[in-house]
């Protein structure tokens, strides 16, 4: 017969320990980065909220633990030992090892530099050209995204709408019936084709969640001029709530932590933009002053 006070120990052992606590936070962290509620990421990667319920908490499967030891063991870190293999590379270890000795600054400069090199469309002259607004829906992104286009005399273009003519279907049946990693790989290509076709220039309003892909999100910053459109959680959702669209927060009740949660796991990722326009408390007209000051002039 099982004795019940030996379970309980290791249930409490489990829910204590930093390794799954700090597994736990991790998955949360991305998943508010994305702007997905706990229901929607359970049912792309088909598990119970539960079990994601559980695991956000701390209370992970004890075989992560076991890993953990091995990890230690083997004197490496413990995503070493669930990464793919096949990215095992001599030259990317090395690389990584050499980045993360860097301080903040230097890191950010090191980025900069390899994505100028490798990544990067075009010289810094047509990369000036094309103008990308990042940020949350409800900082204005569309307003002054279309107001800067037509003073700009070039083109606006909303990513969504150019992600929703590649898949022939609206964002929100894509994450329904396709999922987060489909709608991911129209975004990049919607990215890719808008850069493509720029032309003499364009300004592009892009999804909110377009940061938390790290490989899409370095693209956008090494091909265009990017600015973060930035308003107060409160704005945010004040406009959203007049725009009549609660598709962010839909079903939920606890919206504006969500929408908290959102912004302080992205925060370091819009911040990698070359400028800042705050919305929050402005006029339309001053909000699009700072904007036009802060965009390359056009030759």
């Amino acid at each position: 017969m099982r004795n019940p006070a030996k379970k309980a120990t290791r249930t409490t052992a489990r829910e204590s320990d930093p390794v799954l606590q700090r597994l736990g936070e991790r998955v949360r962290n991305l998943r508010a980065a994305r702007g997905m509620s706990r229901k929607s990421l359970a049912q792309d990667a088909g598990v119970s909220e539960r079990f994601l319920a559980d695991l956000e908490t701390g209370v992970g499967n004890a075989s992560i633990l076991l890993l953990n030891k091995l990890a230690e063991a083997l004197a490496l870190p413990l995503g070493d030992i669930v990464g793919d293999p096949l990215e095992a590379r001599a030259d990317l270890a090395l690389s990584v090892q050499l980045l993360s000795s860097l301080c903040d600054e230097k890191l950010g400069e090191a980025r900069k530099l390899l994505q100028a090199r490798f990544v990067a469309e075009g010289t810094a002259t047509v990369r000036a050209s094309r103008i990308a607004l990042i940020g949350l829906r409800g900082a204005g992104k569309s307003t002054l995204g279309a107001m800067l286009a037509k003073e700009l005399r070039v083109r606006f273009v909303e990513l969504d709408t150019v992600i929703e003519e590649l898949s022939g279907m609206d964002t929100t049946q894509i994450h329904v019936m396709l999922g987060q990693s489909a709608y991911r790989r129209y975004e990049r290509q919607a990215v890719e084709a808008t850069v493509a076709s720029s032309g003499d220039g364009v300004v592009i309003a892009t999804p909110g969640s377009i940061v938390s892909e790290a490989q899409t999100y370095s693209y956008l910053l090494a091909s265009c001029f990017t600015v973060w459109i930035k308003a107060s959680p409160e704005e945010h959702m004040a406009r959203v709530i007049a725009q009549g669209d609660m598709r962010p927060m839909a079903g939920n009740r606890e919206a504006m932590d969500d929408l908290r949660r959102i912004l302080a796991n992205r925060n370091s990722l819009y911040e990698k933009a070359d400028v800042t326009v705050d919305t929050s408390h402005k006029t339309l007209a001053t909000a699009f002053d700072e904007l036009r000051a802060g965009v390359p002039r056009r030759t």
